[in-house]
């Protein structure tokens, strides 16, 4: 984003609007965060629902419904979309919870969607708000140039730190100065959808704090060190594909605006140095780290219920201790920090609206694929094990993966986690390779898509509020298959032998 230079632009306008609306927006989080002031351990959503066996897949289609509207309206009705995403997705919720409720009854309707609401969506929202309200209380100062050598380091650090402090919380702190590093690029696209395969994805396999599901793992027993162990080849494998590939394409893009650089001006002034402000937003951002793994090693057995869904104490905690280092953050950040940051809350807005209607529609299909060899999916399911057996960790890998990049991941890193047995010590211990390649779908495909992990479609929304013109759903698909897909055959062949 340009830093400096608000005013005269769409998006500075749009920046000052939603700035406009900090109190408003804050204070209604603040109410329905308050009021739903839960957060249940991820291992009961995996015992919670409905029985999956009993449906069929027509249930599925209100999700691929709301999938479609978020590929095809930006491009077909952008206009409409812009100002009805959020009643598009409440429509597509209901079409599930309307005809679900008269077929199975109201109250086990209305308890399935409070127990993802309170389990899933209000964590999830909570995290993710936290996270997007320190970052943007953090600004790089000073007009880096976005040279093939400086872009490909923000990668690389980026990578690194989303094992640190989670693939949201890298996304969320480097997205701005990158923009603003390129923004007097003409060809900046690919910068940001390679920051999205990097920072917002594959970098977060290294620790239980890069991505929600190895947490989960974490929270079932395996090791938090397992998978720095574990993964650190296929990461650096990986990793080391992309940013070797991305540099080379952006050198090539490079010397092309270099030819073109009289025609378009550095829209962010050059100041002496670079700096650093808002750096106790960095101490906040400690905070939520240590919430996260409080909520995960503190085990105090005391439980509440609301509704019938379990809520622990520990994840309770964790979710108030993120909220006041969200608010703490508003309250001790200087305004001009936020405002050169050109920070609104418009890109959440849009994540968690959009995200409510992928919660409540994925209901069913997660109990589908958790039905396993009884559900409708059980064609699927059927491929993860030899005909001795034994399991398939390619399939693991690949069906792990494909359904992590439109479905949450988490849940689906706990069905193909239980499918495999569910034993933490059984599979550390004697097929580490399963494992592995559950993870490793989980985390690595994510990136296949803008609503695979939930960075991805928060830094498109900033990237965009920035000026950068990013590709429709089906367009970035188009890059991912491209590029990742391979890469991913390439990982398959080296460490997941068919």
């Amino acid at each position: 984003m340009r830093a400096e230079m608000t005013n005269g632009s769409n998006a500075g306008t749009s920046g000052r609007r939603h700035r406009r609306r900090i109190g408003l927006a804050a204070a209604r989080f603040a109410l329905v965060a308050g009021g739903l002031l839960v957060a249940t351990s991820a291992r009961a959503a995996e015992a919670h629902g409905i029985d999956g066996a009993a449906l069929t897949g027509w249930w599925a289609l209100p999700f691929v419904g709301i999938l479609l509207s978020i590929a095809i309206f930006p491009l077909a009705a952008p206009h409409f979309w812009h100002h009805h995403y959020g009643k598009v997705a409440a429509a597509w919720g209901l079409s599930f919870v309307v005809p679900f409720s008269l077929l199975h009854g109201a109250g086990p309707t209305g308890g399935e969607v409070l127990h993802t609401a309170l389990a899933e969506y209000i964590p999830f929202v909570i995290l993710l708000w936290t996270l997007f309200t320190i970052s943007g209380g953090i600004l790089v100062t000073g007009n880096l140039h976005g040279s093939p050598k400086l872009n490909v380091s923000i990668l690389a650090i980026g990578t690194v730190l989303a094992s640190m402090i989670g693939t949201t919380g890298a996304s969320m702190v480097l997205i701005r100065p990158l923009l603003r590093a390129n923004d007097e690029r003409i060809h900046n696209v690919h910068v940001v959808i390679f920051f999205i395969f990097l920072v917002s994805n594959i970098g977060g396999s290294m620790t239980p704090l890069g991505d929600p599901p190895l947490f989960l793992g974490y929270l079932k027993g395996v090791g938090f060190f397992w998978t720095t162990i574990h993964m650190v080849e296929e990461t650096i494998f990986a990793a080391g594909i992309l940013l070797a590939l991305f540099f080379v394409v952006d050198r090539h893009l490079y010397h092309k605006d270099e030819a073109f650089k009289a025609l378009r001006r550095d829209p962010t002034p050059d100041t002496p140095g670079i700096g650093l402000e808002g750096k106790v937003n960095i101490l906040l951002l400690l905070v939520v780290v240590g919430g996260v793994l409080l909520s995960g090693s503190w085990k105090p057995g005391i439980a509440f219920h609301v509704g019938g869904v379990e809520i622990e104490l520990q994840n309770l905690a964790r979710d108030v201790i993120l909220l006041v280092a969200g608010f703490v953050s508003l309250a001790v950040t200087p305004k001009r920090i936020r405002e050169a940051n050109e920070f609104g809350w418009g890109p959440i807005l849009e994540v968690a609206k959009l995200f409510a209607g992928i919660f409540v529609t994925i209901i069913p299909v997660i109990a589908m694929l958790k039905a396993a060899e009884n559900g409708a999916f059980a064609p699927l399911v059927a491929l993860v094990n030899h005909a001795d057996g034994t399991p398939n960790n390619a399939m693991y890998f690949w069906l792990t993966g494909i359904l992590s990049s439109f479905l949450d991941n988490a849940p689906t890193y706990l069905v193909f986690f239980n499918l495999a047995g569910g034993d933490p010590q059984h599979l550390m211990n004697d097929i580490p390779w399963t494992l592995l390649a559950i993870s490793c779908g989980a985390v690595f495909m994510g990136a296949n898509s803008y609503i695979g992990n939930a960075p991805n479609f928060m830094v498109k929304a900033i990237a965009e509020e920035g000026g950068v013109k990013m590709p429709s759903f089906f367009g970035y698909m188009a890059w991912s298959i491209g590029i990742l897909i391979p890469l991913f055959g390439l990982v398959t062949v080296v460490f997941f032998h068919w």
